[in-house]
């Protein structure tokens, strides 16, 4: 349907007298909208809008004042299934509490059967020390259990996964890998980081559930991370990785699918590869609105919190290590050259200065060899910059990618791992945007929440979210609350080419739309992390309401 609708024509969908935040410079502020189908078809006052009103056709939503924004667009995510099963650690202080948890599952569980849980934090930890392998293996001695770190760079494996695997004091660390020790033993802690993740074997594991049991299982799990991301206002998906297209065009079949999402793929310079790639490309293609084939995916090192980040002077806490390339600097450049020279869109993982410089460089010398073209290659994390590296990203169209609750959740240690001097170029938004470039926003769930509220809130305070004195960390680089919604927005549409209908509420955009319990724009920072969404709207369709 034509954004150029008549006035003869009625919508579907009108919000009346509501602080609408367009995100758009032309018209930065509205009262009320209509809606027809999936597009907006009017943006104005409340007394104009009420003309697209059609008594017991039109659904009419009062916002009664509160603010309409954008739907939020994660612009990178692991997002796929939910476990029931998973044990969550996500904000534990008390490392035996990680032993009674696991307790409990494997009391509901078979022997055999694995155990995963994760998103732990050592530095959370009352003493802030690197759990190992004795806080689970009385508890589970006969299960493999597996606890990922919060950064997803880094496993906890009970000494049943070790036997299984073959690890042991003996066992080389891998490239782009490392196997823990303990310093007094030599023995392996159970700490197992990036690349000595690979060589996890589970050996025979029970089946606990038929076929049919655990396809029934897997649509559930679809069912609850759809429900998660709509209830936080996420209309959009941007996955940093391979998912499962056929599972979400069932959702859409279903009438299951609130979220739009772009599904990627592993980087390569396997033409053949490509080639495929190329196929999915086509059946998936960026014209569309719900299912996209998204971009390549690399990692260039590892992450700051499991020391491993790619750093061009060792870290201040371990002077032995400067952290760890995932690829030899050579066959990264060369996957990049290759797969641009195909014209896919390529997002590289970037934590350490030298990591982000690596990216910077790879994506430069393929313009050389290449030829400029708007391929918004983007920089996953951004985390860590050269200051000098910084106006790179605008002078060579590089998105920085980046997601700000790492901010928050990192400084707890950051300038341990590498010294305030190194820290002005960690999470650098004010200087990059300053410098020319389009940031895109979004979570690294699960690595962190996806509640959109607390990267809002790590974005304008740079303070950890219990709050504290003062002026946040680095607070040079603070962004407006403006600013954090709309790179959350229009910054993330952008990054996957889709400015051009998504990211505004402006006519003949896509309707994807969030009404929310406070004013984000009014009120204290200390408010901002329990601000609820009353309505989620995607294509059109209100997905979800608090009931308020």
């Amino acid at each position: 349907m034509s954004a150029s609708c008549s006035k003869h024509e009625k919508a579907d969908v009108v919000i009346l007298n509501g602080k609408i935040l367009t995100i758009d410079e032309t018209n930065p502020m509205a009262e009320a909208l209509a809606i027809k189908g999936e597009l907006i078809v009017a943006v104005g006052t409340s007394k104009k809008i009420k003309g697209w009103i059609e008594d017991g056709k039109t659904d009419v939503i009062d916002a009664g004042g509160r603010l309409v924004i954008p739907g939020f667009n994660d612009a990178h995510v692991h997002f796929g299934p939910l476990d029931p099963d998973f044990i969550e650690l996500r904000y534990t202080t008390d490392p035996s509490v990680i032993t009674e948890k696991v307790k409990a599952q494997v009391e509901r569980s078979k022997p055999g059967q694995v155990i995963r849980g994760g998103h732990w934090f050592h530095e959370m930890f009352i003493d802030k020390k690197w759990p190992a392998k004795e806080l689970i293996d009385k508890v589970s001695p006969d299960n493999p259990v597996l606890l990922d770190r919060a950064d997803g760079h880094s496993v906890l494996v009970n000494s049943y996964v070790l036997k299984k695997s073959g690890i042991t004091r003996n066992t080389q660390d891998p490239f782009g890998g490392e196997i823990q020790h303990d310093p007094l033993t030599g023995e392996p802690t159970g700490i197992l980081k990036d690349a000595a993740m690979d060589l996890i074997r589970l050996g025979d594991v029970k089946i606990e559930r038929t076929p049919e049991e655990e396809k029934a299982r897997t649509w559930q799990g679809y069912l609850l991370a759809m429900k998660e991301a709509r209830e936080f206002g996420v209309t959009s998906i941007q996955n940093a990785g391979w998912g499962d297209f056929d599972a979400y065009e069932n959702l859409q079949k279903e009438g299951q699918l609130t979220s739009r999402i772009d599904i990627g793929a592993p980087l390569t310079g396997d033409t053949s590869k490509l080639l495929n790639y190329r196929e999915l490309e086509k059946k998936y293609p960026d014209s569309g609105n719900w299912i996209r084939f998204g971009y390549l995916k690399a990692f260039a090192d590892g992450s700051m919190g499991s020391s491993t980040a790619l750093m061009f002077e060792p870290f201040t806490d371990n002077p032995a290590s400067s952290g760890l390339a995932m690829w030899p600097y050579e066959e990264l450049e060369k996957m990049v050259i290759t797969a641009d020279k195909m014209g896919f869109q390529i997002g590289i993982h970037g934590i350490g200065d030298k990591g982000n410089n690596w990216i910077l460089n790879a994506f430069e010398k393929a313009i050389e060899v290449n030829g400029r073209r708007d391929s918004r290659h983007r920089d996953e994390h951004t985390q860590t910059l050269q200051l000098t590296d910084i106006p790179r990203f605008a002078q060579l169209g590089v998105i920085p990618s980046m997601q700000p609750t790492h901010c928050i959740s990192d400084k707890l240690y950051y300038e341990k791992r590498v010294g305030y001097e190194r820290c002005k170029g960690t999470y650098a938004w004010r200087s990059l945007i300053d410098a020319g470039s389009v940031l895109a926003f979004g979570t690294d769930y699960q690595v962190e929440p996806l509640n959109p509220m607390e990267g809002l809130y790590a974005a304008v305070s740079r303070k950890d979210r219990l709050g504290e004195e003062g002026n946040g960390w680095f607070p040079e680089q603070k962004l407006t609350m403006n600013e954090a919604i709309k790179y959350y927005t229009l910054g993330s549409a952008y990054a996957q080419f889709m400015d051009d209908r998504k990211g505004m509420i402006r006519t003949g955009y896509l309707a994807d739309i969030v009404i929310v319990d406070k004013d984000l724009l009014t009120i204290p920072e200390t408010e901002i992390m329990k601000t609820k969404v009353d309505y989620t709207i995607t294509g059109g369709k209100v997905v979800y309401t608090s009931g308020k």
